[in-house]
């Protein structure tokens, strides 16, 4: 069932007898609420749901704690706005059980889990929160870093043991190690602000190079070849999308330096799995943090996984994925890179101003632009 908000309130009690009340003409403020469109946000947490109840008070909004594939297609017929994060997949099928929908508005940067064909042959507009967790994410790519450098995870949990023994903890530094930076966007651009902190030498492979941002920050632009051969370090920051798909497989692997971390806070679809349980087998890569695995969407839906036909593939995949929860030198987070309040405020703040700018006919952040001169499809 969904938690819902809705505008109306009684403005006094009817008379037990007035059948004519039932049946008479909508008022005004009725007309006017059912002109309104409908509002859908999906994969809510309590704190979103009051904040966007508040955001939009005026209008008919529906809340699930549920990704969209989940929530009957009953309570969506109506939706013209759709708010969702990543675990909700927008695909044709899925939009079609919505048919007067206009806008979604993701309340993630990256939007690879929504079907962009299918909505531009719809007409319905994309949009996304480009900026809000910059210095969040790499922050988090930090903690990875000199969680495993230091072996943070294992001297806790021994000494929660009242074992304090060394045997086994000695790290290295990070000043004058080489970080190898994939991906020199906003992100990666903080991570390289980072690393210089340490007095750490960089290097960066990106598509789109900026010469003078690497002369203000004192980093390398390196192909990715290069980048892995000499890096101590290699951080992915670039997004999900088929020319993403698998960066990291087998054969890039045995490129890198022997002996170096990899962290992961981008997208699970970056790194080929397999491929990385091989290279920390060869001990091509001493270690790795991963914020995100790929088909990290299945590891909560083992159960229902199993009991499908013909989900071999899948299956292999989950089970790859628990092999590397129990590597003793690998540390797993749970997509949590971007959640801090600050970054939560802000997503949510730019999911409130699309939104808002959307229904006032000028949406922002619309990931899809064609659409925007495109007639809309019914």
């Amino acid at each position: 069932m969904p938690r819902h908000s809705d505008a109306t309130a009684s403005g006094g009690s009817a008379r037990p007898d007035s059948r004519a009340r039932a049946t008479s003409a909508p008022t005004r403020q009725q007309q006017s609420e059912r002109a309104r469109p409908t509002l859908v946000f999906c994969d809510v947490s309590d704190w979103e749901e009051q904040w966007f109840r508040r955001a939009f008070a005026d209008y008919p909004v529906h809340f699930f704690p549920d990704p969209v594939d989940r929530v009957p297609a009953a309570d969506l017929a109506d939706a013209v706005v759709l708010s969702v994060f990543i675990h909700s997949r927008i695909t044709a099928d899925v939009l079609a059980r919505m048919p007067r929908l206009r806008l979604i508005a993701t309340r993630s940067t990256g939007f690879d889990h929504v079907d962009l064909a299918a909505c531009d042959a719809r007409g319905i507009v994309v949009s996304n929160v480009p900026h809000y967790g910059e210095n969040t994410v790499a922050e988090f790519t930090f903690a990875l870093i000199l969680a495993l450098a230091r072996h943070l995870v294992e001297a806790a949990e021994r000494t929660r043991r009242c074992d304090f023994r060394l045997d086994g903890l000695r790290g290295f530094d990070l000043r004058g190690k080489v970080l190898g930076v994939v991906g020199a966007g906003s992100i990666g651009l903080h991570v390289i602000r980072i690393a210089r902190g340490f007095a750490m030498d960089v290097l960066a492979f990106d598509t789109r190079p900026h010469p003078l941002l690497a002369e203000v920050l004192g980093f390398t632009y390196v192909s990715l070849d290069d980048l892995l051969a000499r890096s101590d370090i290699v951080s992915l920051h670039v997004p999900g999308a088929p020319s993403t798909y698998h960066l990291m497989n087998r054969e890039r692997f045995a490129r890198m330096k022997r002996g170096a971390i990899l962290i992961n806070t981008a997208r699970g679809s970056v790194v080929d799995s397999q491929a990385l349980l091989w290279a920390l087998r060869e001990g091509i890569v001493a270690a790795a943090g991963l914020d995100v695995v790929e088909g990290e969407e299945l590891i909560k839906e083992e159960a229902q996984l199993v009991a499908a036909p013909h989900e071999e593939e899948r299956l292999r995949l989950v089970l790859c994925e628990q092999v590397l929860l129990h590597q003793p030198n690998v540390i797993v987070t749970p997509h949590m890179a971007f959640y801090t309040r600050e970054a939560l405020d802000r997503i949510a703040e730019t999911t409130q101003e699309n939104i808002q700018s959307f229904l006032r006919g000028c949406p922002t952040n619309v990931v899809n632009p064609a659409v925007l001169g495109a007639p809309s499809a019914a």
